[in-house]
């Protein structure tokens, strides 16, 4: 390997970037398919929510240089 591969390999780790997506829903809806909840409740009761409620969207990535946010 030469200088110049050497020098972008030891700062490859730097461009990796991981992030990620939530929705909170502002009415206490729990998206079933992120969370399980265990309860010994009728699970088959039937509960009637509005066709758009209220959400706030958060996404966040992490990479070496820190931390970025944004919630919409």
């Amino acid at each position: 390997m030469g200088p110049k591969r050497d020098c972008c390999c030891s700062r490859f780790f730097k461009r990796i970037l991981f992030s990620d997506e939530a929705h909170f829903w502002l009415n206490g809806y729990v998206n079933k398919q992120n969370c399980r909840i265990w309860s010994e409740a009728n699970p088959q009761v039937y509960v009637e929510t509005p066709l758009h409620p209220e959400k706030l969207t958060v996404w966040c990535a992490l990479w070496a240089g820190g931390i970025l946010l944004q919630k919409r």
